[in-house]
């Protein structure tokens, strides 16, 4: 890939927009003045992986900063926003490591190192010793509200329109394709999975057959169906 420091704009909003995230993340103006000039004189427009890619990058940087300030790396601050995130079918050892996308070694590795920063705890089913939770500690919720998502981001995506609603349903059905093509699990909200039901007087997980309390609707899930919309 090429030097070209990509970025993402709100439509209508000029080309000052359009390094918006950038701008906040990286945090320099002058960053931002060369981008434009470049933008100005005609250099060929970003592609979509180009700019998605550079996102990412900025956006593990940031959390890389994050992470430092608590002798963190960024796999430990995704594993605590996963914890943090996931419902009570989702919060095994095993759903972490499918999420992260990391080898049994290294997500055992990860869940030890927040454990003994006090960040995280392991807890043995109510009905099965066989199966372990994990969940937040006191301290481990303190930071994951402190540092994700990184503060430039939230800034940045405020600044477009409708805080970026339009972007998210499009990064959205990026990201549902690329998990399709690659056989990936979606780990989808609970409330958009096809076993979602809604009764009367509450919902339940037309997988599992168990009833769900409302909170719970609003967390991601390791069994997720997405919603076959017929296009």
């Amino acid at each position: 890939m090429g030097s070209w420091s990509g970025s993402v704009g709100g439509a209508g909003r000029g080309p000052g927009a359009a390094v918006s995230i950038e701008s906040k993340l990286l945090g320099s103006r002058g960053v931002v003045q060369k981008v434009s000039r470049r933008y100005f004189w005609g250099v060929p427009e970003p592609s979509v992986y180009e700019l998605v890619e550079r996102l990412g990058n900025l956006l593990r940087a940031a959390e890389r900063r994050a992470g430092a300030r608590a002798g963190l790396q960024p796999v430990h601050l995704h594993a605590l926003g996963y914890v943090a995130r996931c419902n009570r079918y989702s919060d095994s050892p095993g759903a972490l490591q499918e999420y992260l996308g990391v080898t049994k070694g290294t997500a055992s590795q990860t869940v030890t190192v927040l454990q003994e920063r006090g960040l995280l705890r392991r807890r043995r089913d109510d009905e099965d010793a066989r199966r372990v939770h994990l969940e937040l500690t006191a301290k481990g919720r303190r930071l994951v509200a402190s540092a994700l998502p990184p503060r430039p981001f939230e800034e940045a995506l405020a600044d477009l329109p409708a805080g970026g609603r339009e972007l998210r349903a499009q990064l959205m059905g990026l990201l549902r394709g690329l998990q399709r093509s690659g056989g990936v699990p979606s780990f989808g909200v609970c409330r958009t999975c096809a076993h979602f039901r809604r009764e009367a007087g509450g919902f339940r997980c037309g997988l599992t057959g168990e009833p769900l309390e409302r909170d719970e609707t609003a967390l991601i899930c390791r069994e997720h169906s997405p919603v076959e919309t017929g296009d």
